[in-house]
């Protein structure tokens, strides 16, 4: 069951989607949302970009300058948070309630974003960020941080914010400890979805069926319909084959992550680019 939600505050324009997302996801299971904000440490920022020279005035001045675009940064992101709240009647909370129904919360650390969402992100059941912009939103790698160090799956949503969870769970399967340690990351959702369908990709002369027969009778035992679908890659490669049949079905895609070398690599190659920049499906992922 998922009880607690961490969502990163960056104070971009795109945090209102990202937390309306999360909201949804926070009302099927009654949980509790954690909105952390990372302020930078002005000062290992300016020494790093000073590096090469410049004296303490260049440092100060930096300093200073920094000091400033966060303090905007963090009061815009608590502007956000707050007015989000209030649209959305969400009770401010620190403990658990009496009650049953979502609660909020406001955290604030000072340093880096990827080591703090991935410090807080262990405690949370369920990490939920948005596709970072050019200059705003998160960081790319706050995602691998997230999904490689804090043990937690991972919802990046769709471009579109979630109004409600969707009915369908698609799983992205292939026979490794990956797509099993997603799919666990996914349990809750399996459990409330009214269908699932396990998506393969041709990569092999092994006949897909062999490898989600196992499968399909485990998650028989959920009580919710399963079907298999085996995919031909098309012109544009598995990933997107994966994504295109997720859309069909208007489902949540649950896939497993790699390992970190393999991870920086596939963050700026052509699927993860491609959810980031708008796949029309909220991605669940785990490492």
């Amino acid at each position: 069951m998922i009880k607690t939600i961490l969502v990163p505050a960056t104070g971009s324009d795109r945090d209102g989607a990202v937390f309306a997302s999360a909201l949804a996801v926070a009302r099927a299971f009654a949980a509790h949302l954690e909105f952390l904000h990372v302020r930078p440490d002005a000062a290992a920022t300016a020494v790093a970009m000073a590096s090469d020279g410049g004296g303490a005035t260049m440092v100060g001045g930096l300093i200073d300058r920094l000091e400033e675009e966060a303090s905007q940064r963090e009061e815009k992101a608590k502007q956000l948070f707050d007015g989000f709240c209030q649209r959305e009647g969400l009770a401010l909370r620190d403990a658990p309630p009496g009650a049953e129904g979502p609660s909020a919360q406001w955290l604030r650390e000072t340093g880096a974003e990827p080591y703090w969402v991935a410090e807080h992100g262990r405690a949370a059941d369920l990490l939920v960020i948005g596709r970072p912009g050019k200059d705003e939103g998160v960081l790319l790698d706050t995602i691998e941080g997230a999904l490689i160090d804090s043990g937690r799956p991972l919802l990046i949503p769709a471009a579109t914010p979630l109004a409600a969870l969707p009915d369908t769970v698609a799983i992205a399967w292939k026979p490794s400890a990956q797509a099993a340690r997603a799919i666990t990351g996914a349990a809750p959702f399996l459990d409330i979805a009214k269908q699932i369908v396990i998506l393969t990709v041709a990569e092999d002369q092994r006949a897909p069926e062999e490898d989600a027969d196992r499968l399909m009778a485990a998650l028989r035992w959920r009580g919710v319909p399963v079907s298999f679908r085996h995919l031909q890659p098309d012109t544009h490669g598995a990933p997107e084959t994966l994504l295109s049949a997720a859309a069909e079905h208007i489902a949540l895609l649950v896939m497993g992550g790699y390992g970190r070398s393999r991870l920086r690599e596939w963050i700026f190659g052509g699927f993860t680019l491609h959810v980031l920049q708008g796949a029309a499906v909220p991605v669940l992922m785990a490492h």
